[in-house]
């Protein structure tokens, strides 16, 4: 039986896929889950077009992606923090503070996707890596500064 997957069924394939499963896997359990639909003329012209919508999609986030890398690269942030002997910060920063100071200059990034190149427990300069998408990957400059 010949079926089209809408969703990632583990074991078996990608949403998308076109497979081949037993009759029985496919009647009883696929297709009423909603996971999988037969895979028909009509279906398959169907999954060209959103296939081909989807790519159209993909290309748009990824120029997207690219202003916004573009834009990060000019950036850098300051973060004021407290200090104890020795010029050493009371705690650390972390990938939420850069986050903060981001969304200050109106710029949204989720804190996961920032990550610190180093721990930053002292005052100075710093690199802060975004991973947006694929392989874009801007750095922004991280300046720890005095309150």
């Amino acid at each position: 039986m010949k079926l089209i997957l809408r969703e990632d069924v583990e074991k078996l394939g990608d949403s998308g896929d076109i497979v081949e499963v037993r009759a029985g896997y496919g009647r009883n359990y696929l297709i009423p889950q909603g996971k999988a639909m037969m895979a028909t003329d009509g279906a398959l012209k169907q999954l060209e077009r959103m296939k081909e919508q989807a790519e159209r999609r993909a290309e748009l986030t990824i120029e997207a992606a690219q202003d916004m890398a573009e834009r990060l690269e000019t950036t850098s942030v300051t973060i004021s923090v407290s200090v104890g002997e020795d010029e050493r910060i009371h705690g650390s920063v972390t990938n939420q503070d850069v986050a903060e100071a981001l969304e200050e200059r109106d710029i949204t990034i989720d804190k996961r996707k920032i990550s610190l190149d180093q721990d930053i427990k002292t005052l100075g300069e710093y690199t802060a890596t975004v991973n947006l998408i694929g392989e874009i990957k801007p750095q922004i400059k991280v300046w720890v500064v005095k309150k």
